[in-house]
Formats: structure tokens, C-alpha cells, sequence
């Protein structure tokens, strides 16, 4: 047998030899042919220190094990018996075919791949990824154990796929075998098990068990050559070469364990085919946007700004036509860049063939608000019942995977972006991207050929630029994506070398002239010693009016104000209160109560968390905010005179309460630092004074150094194909203690609880559930701090539901929700 194995840097080889290039496209599933094909086979005919056995796979050698199991006897052919992957469905009785399984596994993760030139690739690890389960012991493991007694098969199924892969793809894309389940792993757990699988112990025997058992049935999986890579790879050169291919592994990776999740979920579905949704006409969706647009604009009342609203929109969407890359989207709060940006990412989507819009926002507040206008703009109208839905909310951030290989099927509930229109957190898509887990990352191979627009992009953290733009900019330049940058505080990212030679393509070209013509507000500060939360209190009880929104960086510091708001005897109406510790749905009851008050000019007092003050449409005269680096505060201006209906300009009151909290996080004191330098009365400057703006954030960058400080270790792990360490080391929140907690308010009706329920045990039963569960537990999800939920879990205030998700059982205030000041008794509180 030939061994058509890549060393185990074969990247490195074709970066670095002169004259490699990509393998040729072979047939997909051929059969094995003779050794006169591996002279021809190119430069990935190499052979690494790994020195297999030769007779390891092959087809009817006399070498046969079954581990103890009693499926083999002398002379039987497999073929005469079926092999299976997965145990009976519920639906159909039926078991599900080992063949089928792979071969339409296969099929799936070659369209996926297609679209990103790695069809071939994808398609083949696919093919390969069960083949361990053909081995006796594990079909005896199904048969006698897993389906009679629930119990897992026990027996490791993984090994001899990783095998095939590493033969015929290389050793970095072995791990999207080995990682099927439990993650992707790290090279040197790749050399292990391959350097096992050289042996004569058990799992060596059942991997080549399996192979040859697998191959009477499937000779596909034994190929004539290497596998085609896409062809990029030939070209690439230099360090930044291995974290490109960190990301087509991880890429890859997205494709087989989708296909697989879609196929074993339709076997327990009892259908015959995946379900998946039709193709968006990228052309239809941006003529109805662009219609319905006009219609909502002429309902709307008149207002001053609606003019410069009117240009940003159609400068932004006449930039549709310009060629894919990286843009920037660089206009005032209160520019209308949100509807700007959906009209240039239709437009762009069909102008140029994309499949798919992915608009990412910092906060759940602004996916929820985003995701109903562009319902409201693309979703089919109720007389269009048979039509499906365009737009998807995907917010949770429930982790579903287990470390074990034959963990729950609750990870077939994660969700995959298969829709037109996505609308997410930067949390989600970037834990995603960076993730090595199965249920996190099955969506990514959506990004392919999309449109990323991310809003409010002044959020990302700096602590993890670099690895953050430089994924940014693979998916822009391999995988046919356009990235949009979208913010009124737009950072300097071309000043850093990851974006050192992309093409910076700006939508707005008067961006000065913008913010001068935008300008609605005045500053005052509050900086002093004397500052506390109860002059603050008193000073908005004195002169804020009866509209008033005040911002803080803590839920503590918001549970704390508005506690002392609501104790003001002088209050002229409702004092509201918004923060993460309330469920989604409780906050946008929230915002529409403000809405609604804010429009008919009703007293109305909010205490918020920074959840509001990026994107979120909300318009009042008066406006505090805790101390905060420079974009914080001039998007929590944004939230003043929003529409320019003063006869004066809004009041943004800056203040710094002395034992208020601030995050600890090393950026975010270099952010403060800097904006203490650039920032504050006079001679210093406001915080919508663009050349200040640059000065701050080139001064924020320096504090900080673009090295380890800003996430290069996280490269160096992509580089050395880490991805357990990388998952590890990149956290979004850099709290990495958020958990999300489903809670059954009693607000709701008899009815609307029986559901919530319905689907909590949906999501605990032993079968796949889909995704649709946790789609609509969304709404009822708040988030806290992890230790909180071990305490709960712990006095029984909580109660877990699958992965980390816990659903909670104690209090909920109708205000501030699961509110930090309040200690709660376990045994006062049960329902």
C-alpha cells in the first residue's frame, strides 16, 4: 500500500519549496488504484517520520480483530452485513445506515466547501469521519449497549477516520476528524494517536478493523492520492501562511460537523433528507428593503436630520457596486447607519452573487431592536404564510458541548446560520470563529461568500485586535466575504500591521463635514473628588427634567442609581431600569415602555447599563454617563437630541463617582487613560471632536503595544495549530464568568410558562431537538456571573438544563430583574 502521508508540516513544505503547488483535483470517492498513480501524485507524495506499516488498511489482509466482539468470523464479508451509525429513530424505527451516513455526510460538506474552493477536502473528510464505527466493537457497543440500555457505545470511533484524513489531507486537517466530537485537538495529540495506531494494541487493530470493513462497502475512503487543497495554499509564504491555515481548518471543520449534525438530526427526525433553507434572491431582498424603506420613511414624522440621513443612505448603498474587500462606514450617531449599512450589504450581496448578510452588534439590546427593522424591512408579510422567514436572531450564548466523544445530542441544538439575513452579537460570531467545538463552530462555513457588517465595530477589545483583524481579513481575501466596519467612533485599524496592504474602502467621504453638520449636543463634566452616587441622584433630581437617561459600567452601579432614583420623593414618573440580569424580553418591554413615553412626552427616568448607548434608537433632552473611555461616551451622547427636535442642544453631563466600578481589564485602563488625555472641559476637547478622536486612539494602541498586549500570543497559538489553547485564550468578555439562565417570569401566563417548560425538557430529553429551542428560550434568557450561578445551583436556586444552561428558580424583581444587591434565601424564594 502507498502512503501518500504529508509531514507533519506540510504547509510549511509547500510555503517553503520552490515549485510545490496544490494537489490536482481528483474524482471525489474513486477507488484505489494502482501505484503508478503516486508518481504522478505531485509534491504532496511525501512521507513523514511517521512510518506506517504498509498492510495497515489494506483490503482483505489476513491481520483481523474485533476487539471482543462477535460480529467477525473467519471468511465472513461484510458486505453481506449492514453496518450502522446511529441507533433506531424514534420516528421511523429505523437504524441508520454507516454508508449512508458518510456518503450523505459527504455530500452536504462538499457543498458547504465548494464555496470556499475546499469541496474536494471537505467532502473527503466527511466521507472519512465515522469510518471507526465499522469496526465490531463498536457495532456490538450500538446493538448491545447504546440502544437496548441508553448507555454510551464506550468504544473510541474516531481513530481510524483521523488516519485516512492525516494520510491523505495532512496532519492539520486530521484534527477536523479527531475534533468530530469533542473539539478540535492540538498537533501533538494528532502524533499520538497516529503514533498509537502504528502499534498492534486494541484501538490500532479496531481503526484497521474498521478501515477495511468500511472500504468493501465505501472504497472511496482509500484513495489513489492526496487530497486537492484549495488552490491559495500553493502561493502562501511566511509565518502569516499557518494562520491562514489555522482558519481553513477551522473552516473546514464548520462543514464536516454541520453535515454530520444535519444528517443524524433528519435520521432521528425520520426524514429522508436534511432540512436546509432555500437560497436567499439576494436581488428581490434588497428591492423590497429598499421599497419598504421608502414606505416606513413616508409614515414617519418629518426630522431636521432626516436630509443628511438621506445622503449617508444613498452614498453607502451606491458603494455596493465597488468589488468585495474590507469598508468602512464612518458616520455621526443618529446617521441612520444601521439602515445605511442593510442597504449596502443587499445591494452589494446581489450585485456580486454572495449567499448571506451577517450583521454582528456588541450588545443584545441593539440584536434584538436591529433584528425586528430588518424583519420588519425583509421578513414576508402574514399573506405570505408559506414563505419563509429571512431574518434569523441568534444571541445565545448557551455552551452545548460535552468533553466526551459520546456526549449529549443536545449540541444538535446549536445553531448554524442557514438563513438569508443573520442577525447576531460580536460575541457570538468572534467565540465562534475562535472556538474549537463543534456546536459553536458548525456555522462558520456561513461566512463564505457573505457579507459581515459589524456594527458599533468601536467595541471589539484591543486585547484581541490582532488575531480578531487578521481572521477578518482571511475571510475577506480567501473566502470571498466583504467585511464592513461600521461606527461613529470609528478606531484606526489600518494603523495596525494586520490590515498592513488592505484596500480601505470608505462609503462616506465628508465624514468631518457629517459630524459638524450632526452636531446636537454640549458637554458638561464632572470630575471631582466630591462626586458620589448620591450627588449624582440628587443633581438629576435638581435639573435633569423629566426625561432623563443616565449610563453607569456595572449592573451594580445601575442596581445601586436606581435605587436611589426610585427613593427620590420628587420623581415625576417611572424610574426604569435595563441590565443583563433581565431576560431579553424583559428588557425590550423595557425600551418600548421608554419609547413610548419618550414620544408622547411623558416623565420618564432610566437607569442603565452600557446595553443602550450603542445603536439603540432612544432620543432624550438629557443624558448622564459614568466616566468611560472617549467612544462610550460620545455613543452615549448619541442617545441625546437624537433627532435634533430641540430648540436647544441636549445636555450630556459627564461625571466620576468616586466608589463607582470600573472594569480591570488592561485595555480598558488604556482607554481611560488615554481619553483623560485627549478629553474633558476646556482646553480639552468634547468627545465628537474628530482629530482628538485619532490622537486617542493612537495613544491608546501605544499604551498598550501591538504585541501580547493586543492578542499576538493568541496568533501564536494559531500558528502553532493550538486550537484547545486558542478556544481557552480568546474570551470576548473578558468576564469570562457570564452564564445564561433561563427564567420563567411570573408575569407570563399559564399558558406561555407551559411552553417555556415544554421547551426546557426538550432540550433534556435524550434525542436531538434542534435548534428552535434555544431560538425561542432566547427571549427569556438573562446572563450572570458564573460563581452566582454555582452558588445557585448549589442552594437549589437554580437548576440545570443541558450544557451550561441552568433555568432559574428563585426570585425575579419586576424592575431590575435578577438584581446583585439582593441576597437571596433559597428557601424564601422557591417556586
Amino acid at each position: 500500500m502507498d502512503i501518500f502521508l504529508r509531514c507533519d508540516l506540510c504547509v510549511t513544505c509547500v510555503l517553503e519549496v520552490p515549485n510545490l503547488r496544490a494537489a490536482p483535483q481528483s474524482a471525489p470517492n474513486s477507488e484505489r488504484g494502482s501505484t503508478d498513480d503516486a508518481a504522478s501524485a505531485g509534491p504532496f507524495a511525501l512521507v513523514s517520520d511517521f512510518s506506517f506499516d504498509c498492510q495497515w488498511a489494506r483490503v482483505g489482509s489476513a491481520h483481523q480483530t474485533n476487539r471482543g466482539g462477535s460480529c467477525w468470523q473467519e471468511g465472513f464479508s461484510m458486505s453481506s452485513r449492514q453496518l450502522y451509525a446511529h441507533s433506531r429513530s424514534p420516528v421511523s424505527g429505523v437504524r441508520h445506515e454507516l454508508t449512508d451516513h458518510l456518503r450523505k455526510s459527504a455530500v452536504l460538506a462538499r457543498r458547504f466547501g465548494e464555496v470556499f474552493g475546499a469541496g474536494e477536502l471537505a467532502e473527503y473528510l466527511a466521507l472519512v469521519h465515522d469510518v471507526g464505527k465499522g469496526c465490531c466493537a463498536w457495532q456490538d457497543g450500538l446493538l448491545q449497549r447504546a440502544e437496548p440500555e441508553g448507555k454510551p457505545v464506550g468504544i473510541p470511533h474516531k481513530e481510524a477516520g483521523t488516519r485516512l484524513a492525516a494520510e491523505y489531507a495532512g496532519l492539520p486537517f486530521a484534527a477536523v476528524v479527531q475534533g468530530h466530537h469533542g473539539g478540535l485537538p492540538d498537533q501533538q495529540k494528532i502524533k499520538d494517536v497516529l503514533t498509537a495506531l502504528q502499534g498492534s494494541g486494541p484501538d490500532a487493530e479496531a481503526a484497521r478493523e474498521a478501515t477495511r470493513r468500511v472500504a468493501e462497502l465505501l472504497p472511496g475512503i482509500v484513495r489513489t492520492g492526496p487530497v486537492a487543497l484549495p488552490p491559495w495554499v500553493s502561493a502562501l509564504r511566511g509565518a502569516a501562511a499557518r494562520t491562514e491555515v489555522d482558519l481553513l481548518v477551522r473552516m473546514v471543520f464548520s462543514c464536516l460537523v454541520d453535515a454530520d449534525f444535519l444528517d443524524t438530526s433528519a435520521h432521528f427526525d425520520g426524514r429522508v433528507a436534511p432540512r436546509l433553507a432555500p437560497a436567499g434572491d439576494m436581488t428581490l431582498l434588497s428591492e423590497r428593503f429598499e421599497k419598504r424603506r421608502a414606505a416606513f420613511l413616508a409614515k414617519r414624522p418629518v426630522s431636521p436630520v432626516d436630509e443628511i440621513r438621506s445622503r449617508v443612505f444613498a452614498e453607502t448603498v451606491a458603494a455596493a457596486t465597488r468589488e468585495p474587500g474590507m469598508y468602512i462606514l464612518h458616520a455621526p450617531t443618529g446617521g441612520a447607519k444601521t439602515i445605511a449599512a442593510g442597504g449596502f450589504a443587499l445591494r452589494h450581496a446581489a450585485r456580486h452573487g454572495m449567499r448571506r448578510v451577517v450583521f454582528a452588534v456588541p450588545f443584545i439590546s441593539i440584536t434584538q431592536q436591529n433584528a425586528a427593522v430588518y424583519r420588519s424591512l425583509l421578513d414576508p408579510l402574514e399573506e405570505d404564510a408559506d414563505s419563509e422567514p429571512v431574518v434569523l436572531e441568534h444571541h445565545s450564548s448557551v455552551s452545548l458541548d460535552e468533553d466526551s466523544d459520546e456526549g449529549t445530542w443536545a449540541r444538535l441544538a446549536a445553531e448554524n446560520w442557514d438563513a438569508p439575513v443573520v442577525v447576531t452579537t460580536m460575541v457570538q460570531l468572534f467565540q465562534s470563529l475562535f472556538s474549537a467545538k463543534p456546536s459553536a463552530m458548525r456555522k462558520l462555513h456561513r461566512l463564505a461568500g457573505s457579507v459581515i457588517v459589524l456594527d458599533e465595530v468601536q467595541a471589539l477589545p484591543d486585547r484581541l485586535l490582532n488575531p480578531i483583524l487578521s481572521v477578518l481579513r482571511g475571510l475577506a481575501e480567501r473566502y470571498g466575504a466583504t467585511v464592513v466596519l461600521a461606527s461613529a467612533t470609528q478606531p484606526d485599524f489600518w494603523s495596525l500591521s494586520k490590515l498592513k496592504g488592505v484596500p480601505r474602502h470608505s462609503m462616506v467621504e465628508d465624514v468631518p463635514g457629517l459630524f459638524d453638520e450632526l452636531r446636537r449636543v454640549t458637554y458638561e463634566w464632572q470630575l471631582g473628588d466630591d462626586v458620589t452616587w448620591q450627588s449624582v441622584a440628587e443633581d438629576i433630581e435638581g435639573r435633569a427634567g423629566d426625561q432623563v437617561l443616565a449610563v453607569v459600567n456595572t449592573t451594580r452601579d445601575s442596581a445601586r442609581l436606581h435605587r436611589l432614583l426610585a427613593g427620590c420623593p420628587s420623581a415625576p414618573g417611572p424610574v426604569l431600569h435595563l441590565s443583563t440580569r433581565m431576560t431579553a424580553e424583559h428588557r425590550c418591554e423595557v425600551i418600548d415602555q421608554v419609547r413610548t413615553r419618550l414620544k408622547e412626552r411623558l416623565s420618564v427616568w432610566v437607569v442603565s447599563t452600557s446595553l443602550i448607548e450603542a445603536g439603540v434608537d432612544v432620543d432624550f433632552p438629557s443624558v448622564y454617563r459614568a466616566w468611560a473611555p472617549a467612544e462610550s461616551l460620545q455613543q452615549a451622547a448619541g442617545r441625546c437630541n437624537r433627532d435634533s427636535r430641540m430648540d436647544e442642544l441636549g445636555r450630556v453631563v459627564v461625571f466620576r463617582p468616586a466608589e463607582g466600578g470600573t472594569p480591570k481589564d488592561l485595555s480598558y485602563l488604556a482607554a481611560l487613560e488615554a481619553t483623560a488625555e485627549f478629553f474633558g472641559p476646556y482646553p480639552l476637547a468634547d468627545p465628537d471632536d474628530l482629530e482628538a478622536l485619532a490622537g486617542y486612539y493612537a495613544k491608546r494602541y501605544a499604551l498598550q503595544g501591538e504585541d501580547h498586549a493586543m492578542g499576538e500570543r493568541i496568533e501564536d497559538l494559531r500558528r502553532a495549530w493550538d486550537f484547545p489553547q486558542v478556544a481557552r485564550e480568546f474570551r470576548m468578555i473578558d468576564d469570562v464568568y457570564g452564564q445564561s439562565v433561563v427564567v420563567v417570569r411570573p408575569q407570563k401566563t399559564a399558558e406561555e410558562q407551559d411552553a417555556i417548560w415544554a421547551d426546557i425538557h426538550r432540550l433534556r430529553a435524550p434525542y436531538p431537538s434542534g435548534p428552535e429551542c434555544l431560538r425561542r428560550l432566547q427571549p427569556h434568557t438573562a446572563t450572570l456571573p458564573r460563581h452566582e450561578v454555582a452558588e445557585a445551583l448549589r442552594t437549589g436556586l437554580a437548576e440545570p438544563v443541558v450544557g451550561d444552561l441552568v433555568v432559574w428558580r428563585g426570585h425575579y424583581d419586576e424592575v431590575r430583574g435578577l438584581d446583585p444587591q439582593d441576597r437571596e434565601d433559597s428557601s424564601a424564594f422557591l417556586v
